[in-house]
């Protein structure tokens, strides 16, 4: 019986890599940009507030992801709406919708006993319950992240760094706000059907701010970053199968603990210092690459 199910397991551990490593590759495209622009509080906020829609796709029969989808784009629209106000900051607007959608998402939980059984997964993901059409959205997902990133570059590059200067160049320094407020959200509702809500957010967040202790340039720390976010996979799935942890926050706490090796490193060796990840600096090369 055991040899019957082994290679059932080493098929569910197969697609889990190649899934966490799909899901490398997108956080770190979006991740970077969340880091240098300080977002990281609206990926957080976004990721809790998916659970009324993925709650209402639940109990509509629905794809999950496509609930977390439209929770997530009523946000965003909630938060342009308010983003012009003067009586609040944009934190408090963050704050206020995430709490409502969160709380909306609760009641309807609360009001469905068959849901609750599925909000463990909601949060906490299953990454070892990946399947082939999961891989096929997760890789869709890629796909549409990278060429909006490529497309949007000069835009994402000028926002982050100088909107003055965005809006010199002709850029359209809102829609490239709004744009990769967007890119956030589909990025979110990609990525909680592999590791949950809770530990998306650290895949999000962790390997991207590991690359730019260390990177300044933005295409090579998204690099960096695919290539952590990777190595936390392998190795988080690793430990997972010798150690019988749960697989998806194994890779999450692996991706986080190297942060904090890494910011212990960067404090041990003055060489490697550079100015903070939250206020970067333009290079040469971003200089260029607005300039063109």
């Amino acid at each position: 019986m055991d040899l019957l199910l082994e290679p059932l397991t080493v098929g569910f551990v197969l697609r889990a890599l190649i899934g966490g490593i799909l899901l490398a590759a997108v956080c770190a495209l979006v991740g970077v940009w969340v880091i240098a622009r300080g977002m990281a509080f609206l990926g957080e906020a976004m990721s809790h507030a998916m659970l009324p829609g993925v709650a209402i796709a639940a109990l509509l029969g629905i794809d999950l992801v496509v609930g977390a989808a439209l929770s997530s784009i009523v946000m965003v629209l909630g938060l342009e709406a308010m983003r012009t106000s003067r009586d609040f900051g944009r934190d408090t607007s963050i704050g206020l919708l995430f709490v409502g959608l969160l709380a909306i998402g609760v009641i309807i939980v609360s009001h469905s006993a068959s849901f609750a059984t599925d909000l463990t997964a909601f949060l906490f993901g299953d990454v070892l319950a990946i399947d082939r059409a999961d891989l096929v959205r997760l890789a869709i997902l890629v796909a549409i992240v990278a060429v909006v990133t490529v497309v949007c570059y000069r835009s994402f590059l000028a926002v982050t760094f100088d909107e003055r200067k965005a809006h010199t160049l002709g850029l359209h320094p809102k829609a490239a706000n709004l744009t990769m407020v967007v890119l956030l959200a589909i990025t979110m509702a990609g990525a909680f059907s592999v590791v949950g809500t809770l530990l998306a957010f650290g895949m999000l967040v962790a390997p991207s701010a590991t690359a730019m202790l260390f990177v300044r340039r933005v295409p090579v720390a998204m690099a960096t970053a695919f290539v952590l976010g990777s190595l936390a996979t392998v190795i988080g799935l690793l430990i997972s199968w010798h150690a019988s942890t749960a697989a998806g926050a194994t890779i999450a706490v692996v991706a986080v603990g190297t942060f904090f090796l890494a910011l212990i490193l960067r404090s041990a060796v003055p060489r490697l210092r550079r100015p903070t990840a939250t206020s970067p600096t333009p290079t040469k090369e971003d200089s260029d690459a607005l300039a063109h």
